[in-house]
Parts: structure tokens; sequence; C-alpha cells
């Protein structure tokens, strides 16, 4: 995402440069100036990897036909297949493209529908200043020259770490490829060979051609009566020679105030700083025809843009000139026009994007976006805000980000392609997004991030898209508690939509993480996913390049997958590193790289219910281990045939029944309206009374429900709260429902006492009857402004609850294990994505960090309940990337959580890899049931960092 500091952070010096990156960095530089192998006759057309315009009824109707180099006759060098970030073909659609570096080579496609006009993409190298270098390419029809078209590598080829440089010198070159489009001056027939061929190799030693894109481009759209025209009435300069910002601001000025709509003709204007608009409609003669462009010569931070008038404490924290101020902006339309920029570097801060500010009750429709920071970043509070029909190109951050109270929004039918950031993002900052939907978009390679994204928000569609070719560090949908401001109140909430989507090499490397990511892909980082729906439905998840599943970073609940196919993955099925209870019924793999099909480091923190139909993709023994080379090329080269669509089942899905006797909640799925910091719903049904559910504080009434897993006869409740807390008297009632929809009261709201003299028990007693799904309803408690429960219990059918003087079975790992696997931690802070639960995972290549230069820092693991300890041991990523470091810190302990007590005073001690980057810290014998690192130093980063917290007996 662009307007942030830490979108999908570079990791900082002494824990970030793999031992790859070297030979990634050799390999990007050799092949953006590969020499052909000369061959005698040109290579015929082949057949190559899946196309996102293969795929019928789903995506963008787009005006163009695309053709992609490596099918196309030509006498280059073919480059690729390869997925590894940093390498020339990786960025390329489909991963492979042809490499062009002698005079005469070309690449040949031949018309199957008349065109007037091609959009290629290519790549040409850097040069040596950092600065892209210049050229053309001959485009010749039938073997005659028809023009030399100009390339160039000045929007491409960036360095570093986020946000990135344009420095050669450093690491991590990407962004290779840009776009051009050009006119033929005729129209072509079917059939006609179209030729793009070197002509020189003195501006640039290679040329590397992707694809290219032909399209009939209609005539310029007739003037319409009785508009303003920019240029008869304003005097614009159609020639771009000067600028005319303020020609094009007195003309949308004149047409609010006048209630006409204002016209651009065809030309090429230059617009030196933002057009803001407000009530007026701005349209062309076509986004071939009418083209805005351009940058301030010397401010640097001011280029071509429509903007909308900034809302005051909204989304946009810059300054704000007058003309600006007072937004949102209501009634835009902006239509049929281009605005093609010359933004060649990526800094958040400016406000370099084709369109943005705040736009409610407002239309884009056919503008074609490229060459700018993001395509649309709108900064709400806003409402009612389209974008449809339109291509979004090269940009140097996200294509579209909905930020900060955006609501009712949408982009449909529309064609991104080679963003620098995620594609179509919803990032729900501070204010909520609610009711926003990204359908019906057809979306190319991705650099960095996800193809479609919803960050928090409430009521979300995601919908009939395909999307194609992700490079790094996200996937192709992602739904997360994740970046600043999403939590409480703008969490993922309601019901999240995910319907008839298809997925085309989805999913990479995280070269922060060094381990792959899904192609669908769930974080729970800031918070819980709790309370909401996410139904993920009549999907295609094709040739995945690692996971097709995956979780990570906290827990969450709620997620269903019906009507599932997985074609091809790299690695697994599913890739499991946080906890979740999810549903699956119709879900087929196939093509799975590794033989077991599940990696799952956290048990049974991943609690499944399974429906009908389902293969390929379960195993009771799921895989625990080091991350395995991924093996591409398992999906299918032709489309998938006889998708069906699903109608929402009337009746839930069967699932696995509880069992018979006993307590029938224990392991079930459970949701909760809401949660605080780590005390989420699994907790009341862990069988660990030690551990608790608590809601959100002072927000009444809250929820909590458990799914029985089938209708079964019920005859009482019996809760729990831990044994050691003061006497409290919590007012609730209980729901029943049999199919997770429509609920009816069971027992009525009362007050219920829980007494630590009677061991904080309270037993309901329940009417007769059979219930699949039994809500608690909290409306108050005297001990504290929330819903609390340690344990949920269920029986029925003549079951009795174990006597109260039988302690609780515990999901503490025994004492010669690792006591703090996978319990509830807490932390004063942390950086980036790095959260605290990534130091209790059992994943040593996961971890926490604190907030950077701001020590003293404390990770604090409740045990669940009072154990006897005396070691502890503390790792860091185990391998060479991370340089030795020493932290000062020490190791407090507590039976409360309130009252800490030294058990290791403040020492330094150094974290080395040639010795596993491990520390082992011993300390008396003690019995605590909370253990506190707190870290006042680090010699290599400045900042607490873990990315294993052990506790052990001895």
């Amino acid at each position: 995402m662009a307007h942030h500091t830490i979108g999908t952070p570079a990791p900082p010096p002494g824990r970030s440069a793999r031992s790859l990156l070297a030979a990634i960095v050799g390999t990007t530089l050799v092949a953006a100036c590969v020499s052909a192998v000369a061959v005698s006759t040109a290579t015929p057309a082949h057949a190559a990897g899946l196309s996102p315009f293969d795929i019928a009824g789903r995506g963008a109707t787009v005006p163009f036909v695309e053709h992609e180099a490596e099918r196309a006759t030509h006498n280059g060098t073919k480059i690729g297949p390869t997925r590894y970030y940093g390498q020339l073909p990786s960025e390329a659609s489909g991963r492979e493209a042809v490499t062009l570096d002698t005079v005469g080579e070309y690449v040949e496609f031949t018309l199957t529908a008349p065109a007037n006009a091609v959009t290629f993409r290519y790549s040409l190298p850097d040069n040596a200043a950092g600065t892209g270098r210049d050229a053309s390419l001959d485009l010749r029809a039938n073997g005659s020259l028809v023009k030399a078209v100009p390339v160039t590598s000045r929007y491409g080829w960036f360095y570093g770490g986020y946000p990135f440089n344009n420095n050669p010198g450093d690491t991590n070159p990407h962004h290779f490829y840009d776009e051009t489009r050009t006119m033929f001056g005729t129209t072509y027939p079917t059939g006609t060979r179209i030729r793009l061929q070197v002509s020189s190799t003195a501006q640039s030693p290679s040329f590397t051609v992707d694809l290219a894109d032909f399209e009939l481009v209609g005539a310029q759209i007739t003037k319409p009566a009785g508009v303003l025209d920019v240029v008869t009435d304003f005097g614009a300069d159609p020639s771009g020679a000067t600028d005319s910002t303020a020609k094009f601001q007195a003309a949308v000025d004149a047409g609010k105030a006048q209630g006409r709509a204002v016209w651009i003709p065809a030309g090429t204007f230059t617009l030196w700083d933002h057009v803001v608009v407000d009530g007026v409609t701005l349209r062309g003669a076509g986004p071939w025809y009418s083209v805005l462009g351009g940058r301030h010569p010397t401010d640097r931070t001011r280029a071509a843009g429509i903007y909308g008038k900034y809302v005051p404490g909204g989304g946009y924290s810059g300054g704000i000139r007058p003309h600006e101020a007072g937004g949102p902006s209501r009634n835009v339309t902006l239509r049929d026009f281009a605005i093609i920029g010359d933004i060649r570097e990526r800094v958040d801060e400016d406000q370099v994007n084709a369109i943005g500010g705040a736009m409610s009750n407002s239309v884009v429709d056919n503008v074609w976006m490229q060459h700018t920071k993001v395509g649309a970043w709108m900064d709400g509070p806003m409402d009612n805000f389209t974008i449809r029909n339109s291509r979004i190109l090269d940009q140097t951050a996200d294509g579209v980000n909905f930020h900060w109270g955006v609501t009712n929004s949408t982009v449909t039918n529309t064609f991104v392609r080679n963003t620098g950031d995620d594609a179509l993002a919803m990032w729900a900052q501070n204010v909520p997004n609610v009711g926003n939907s990204f359908t019906h978009n057809t979306i190319g390679v991705t650099v960095l991030a996800n193809h479609l994204v919803t960050y928090g928000g409430r009521d979300i569609t995601i919908a009939d898209n395909v999307t194609a070719d992700s490079v790094t560090n996200g996937g192709g949908i992602h739904v997360a508690n994740r970046y600043p401001g999403v939590q409480g109140p703008t969490a993922v909430a309601g019901t999240i939509t995910v319907a008839r989507n298809t997925l085309i090499r989805n999913g990479n490397s995280d070269y922060n993480w060094n381990f792959g990511v899904g192609a669908i892909w769930f974080s729970a980082l800031n918070e819980p996913i709790q309370g909401a729906s996410i139904r993920v439905t009549d999907t295609d998840i094709l040739d995945s390049s690692y996971a097709a599943l995956h979780w990570i970073e906290g827990q969450t609940s709620g997620i269903s997958f019906a009507n599932v196919r997985i074609d091809g993955a790299g690695t697994y099925a599913l890739q499991v590193q946080a906890p979740s209870q999810v549903s699956f019924t119709g879900v087929r793999a196939t093509g799975i790289a590794q033989s077991n099909p599940m990696h799952n480091c956290v048990g049974s923190g991943f609690q499944i219910s399974q429906g009908a139909g389902n293969s390929g993709w379960y195993t009771a023994t799921p895989y625990c281990g080091p991350w395995p080379t991924p093996q591409w090329g398992n999906g299918p080269t032709s489309p998938p045939t006889g998708t069906p669509t699903t109608p929402p089942p009337t009746t839930p899905p069967p699932t696995t029944p509880p069992p018979t006797g006993g307590n029938l909640a224990q392991g079930r799925p459970v949701t909760a309206s809401s949660v605080s910091q780590n005390y989420v719903a699994g907790n009341a049904v862990d069988g660990n009374a030690g551990s608790y559910w608590e809601s959100a504080n002072g927000a009444f009434p809250q929820t909590l429900t458990v799914d029985l897993g089938a209708a079964v006869d019920t005859d009482r409740i019996v809760l729990k709260l831990p044994a050691g807390w003061e006497s409290r008297t919590q007012t609730l009632s209980v729901a029943g429902s049999t199919d997770g929809a429509a609920y009816s009261t069971v027992v009525g709201s009362a007050g219920y006492t829980f007494n630590p003299a009677t061991g904080n028990t309270v037993s309901v007693t329940l009417p007769a009857g059979s219930r699949r799904f039994l809500r608690l309803s909290f409306t108050g408690n005297t001990g504290w402004p929330a819903g609390q429960v340690a344990e949920f219990e269920v029986y029925g059918g003549g079951t009795t609850p174990p006597p109260t003087t039988t302690p609780p079975p515990t999901t503490t790992p025994p004492p010669s294990g690792n006591l703090a696997l996978g319990r509830p931690v807490t932390e004063t802070s942390h950086a980036d994505v790095y959260g605290a639960g990534n130091a209790v995972d059992g994943n040593p290549a996961t971890y926490w960090e604190s907030a950077n230069n701001a020590f003293p820092q404390s990770l604090t693991v409740d045990l669940g309940a009072a154990r006897s300890v005396s070691r502890v041991v503390l790792r860091l990523p185990p391998v060479t990337a991370w340089q030795t470091r020493t932290q000062t810190l020490a190791v407090l302990g507590s039976a409360d959580g309130g009252t800490f007590t030294t058990l290791k005073p403040s020492a330094g001690y150094t974290f080395n890899p040639a010795t596993g980057n491990t520390v082992t810290i011993t300390f008396p014998a003690t019995t605590q049931r909370h253990l506190r690192l707190t870290f006042t130093g680090n010699t290599a980063w400045p900042a607490g960092q873990v990315s294993e917290f052990e506790v052990h007996a001895a």
C-alpha cells in the first residue's frame, strides 16, 4: 500500500540478506542483457501457461486481444519459466518472455481479429545511473516498416528495501517491465503479421518482449452540445508544450457553477498539478485521444492528477491547500480520457496519483491510468464511488486503494497490470470500510503484495475476478486484520463474500519471511478475526506458486470454503501457521507438489469441519518441518471446464458430529462478537479453565456461540471462570439454532453468580430440545465490563458434567516440553508485521520485533496455570542472514499477571548463527503462570527480537 511506511517492509540490516539474494541479483542482470542463442529458423508458436483471458465468464470484458510473445513466432531467446523474485522471467505474464539482443531479431504476432493499435509489454536493462535508457523497436506489418516505436526503462527498475529506490548498486532489483502503446494509422485485417523487430542495439543491448494487446480503437467521441471546452473556452494547450493546470481548473470550476459538463478534446495536455473537481463532469474524446500528463519541473511532489476535495480529519493527513479543502467532492463524473504520468520513483508521501482525494456519489468510467504512483488512492470518508471499464497499468505502488471510511464503493470491469503494490485494496484505517466490492476485474502481474485485498472492513464482496502472476510478499486474495488502524470497529466483520474468482499462478515467496504465501490467505495480526462470516465459494485456484490456502498471524474463525477447485500447488494445499476454525465442503485438490498436502504446526489449534465432496487436501497427520523447495507447473495448461456455481445451502453442511458423551462443546468451532487482546473465543472450548475468552470492554451486548457439529439433544450448560477470580454476577441469556441463522431463546436473560468458593462454576438447565448452535448473550458483569468465560460446556442425552472437585483437563504442554508453545502472549509493541504470536508458534523462521528505537520493551506469555519453571530458551531465525547480536534483557515472573518479580536480572545474551542463534537462560526453580522478557538493548537492531520464546520446567 502506498501511503504508509510499513507496507511490505524489507528486513532491516542484520536480518535481511539471504544467501540466495546475490545469486538472484546476478541472474537478473544477466537475464536482462542475455545474448540469444543463434537459431537458423524462427521458433513457431507453442502452448504456454494458462492466460487470465482463457477464463470465460469471469474477469473484465476488455477491448483488446492479448498475444503472448513466447507463443508467437520469434527468432530470439525464450526466457523462463521461473517464479523467483528478482529474475526477469518471474515478472513476465505466464513467467515466460522472449529476449531480442541482435539486430534483426523479432517477435511476430498474427492477428486473430482486425486491429489498428497495439499495447505491448517489454523490458529494457537499466543504465548505470539508475535513470533508465531510451531506445526504439521497429513495428512492421507483413514485413513492411510501419514506424519505430519508442521504448524506455525510465519507469522500471527499483532496488533495495521498501519503499525502494533507483540505485542499481543496491540489492533486490525488480519491477523490470513497462508498457507502451501506438496506433497503426490504418486497420489491419485478421491474419496480418505484426512484428516487433530490433533495428539497433546502440541504445539498448537487449529488448525483452512479454506480450502484445491488439485493439480496434474506435473513432474519436464527438463533442457533445452544450459543454465547456478546455481549449476553445479556456485556452488549454492540446500540444502539451505549456502547463494547462490553471486552464483546466478554471474550466471545471465554471462547469460546476453553470451546471455544464467540461470537454477535453483530442490532444496531449500537460498538467503540473492536480485539478480539483466537485459537482462536475469531465469527459474526453476517448482514452487513446484525450491524454493528460506531466509533472512540475521543480516541485516533484506535484504532478498531473484529478482529485476530489479532502475531508478534514480524514484519510489524508498532509497539507491541504484552500481549494482542496471541504471534501468530499460530490457528483463527479470522469470519463473517456487517459492520465499517463511521469512518475519514476516511489515516495509514499507524494500526492502524485492519477485520481485521489475524496469523491462521493461519483463515477470514473473508461479512464486509462498509467505511470503514476497509484491509479486511484481514495482518502475517505466517502460513499458511493465507482471505477468501471478502465485500465490501470504500470504503477509504482497500488492500482486502487479505498482508504479510511470508504463505503458502498466498487471497482468493476477494470483491467489492472504491473502494479508495484496491491492491485486492488481496501484499507479500513481508523474508520470502517463498509459495503465495498471488487467485481469482474482482470488483474495481471502484481509485482509486490496482493492482487485483491481487504484490510479490515465489513460486508465486503470480492467476486467474479481473474488474477494471474503475483511476484512477492503477497498472494491472490487476502483477508486480514493487518496494518495500522485495523482493529475493533474497523476490523474484518459482517459477511465477507469471496465468490466465483479464478486465481492463476498466485502466491509467492515472501522475502521477509523466507517462506511462501498462499494464493488465498488470512492474517489476524492486529487482533483475531472473530464474529465475521468469510465465505469462499465457487472458486478455482490454479497452479499456485506455493500453497493454495494459508493461515498466519493470529486466530481466525468463521471461514468456510464451498465448491473450491485446487488444481496445482507448488508446495501444499493448506499451509497452517495460526489457529483457525474452518469448514470445507466440496473442496477438491489435485496436483499438489508435496505428498503430504497439509503443513500444520499449530496442531489441534486448526479445527476443521468437513462436509461432503472433499478430496485431495486433508490428512490426519499433517507435516510440520522445514519448508520444501516449490515445484511449479502442476496446474492446468487449458482452462477448467464445467465450473459449477452452487446456490447457498438451505441447511448447514454435514460435519463431524460431537461426541456422544461428556462435554459436547470441547474443541468445537466457536465464534464471538468480539475479543479483548489475546483472550480469544477458542479459549472457552479448550478444556482448560485457566484460559478464558473476554469480549471487548465497555461494549455490551456481546455473544459467544458454539457449533456442536450436528443437532443433538442438549439439557445443560456449565460455565466456568478461572478458579482464583473474585466473585461476580454476569447477566446472560441462552439461545439455540439448528442452522446457525435463525435463533430462538432457550433461557431468558438472568443474573448468574460465579463464586470462587464454589469453583467459579455456574450450571444452567435447558429445556429439552435438539440444537446444533448454542449462543450466550451477555448484557452485564459486576466484576468487569465485558463478557467472560473460561469454559463453555454443553451436556445432553443424559451426560453429566464432571464434578467441580476434579481438576479440568489442560492443554498446557507437559513439563518435559515447551510450556509456552501456542499459549497467549502479549507485547508492549510490535513493528510492521512481526507480532507477538510469532514467538510462540513453534516456527523459528517467524519472529516478534518490538517498535524500533523505543526501549524498554517486553514480551509476556501466559502458561495458562501456575507451573514450576527453571529455564527459558530464546531463539532467532537460524540462518546466517541474521548476524551475531547481543540483546540485553531480564526475565520476570508472576502468579497473577499483575505483580511481577525478577527471576533473572538484566544481562547481555549473545545470539550467534554459528550456534543456531539460540540462548538458554536458567534460574532457580519457581512456580509462575506468567513469564516476561524485558529488553533494554540490542547491538544489531534497535528493538527486541525473538523468534521462539520457550519455557521449560528444567
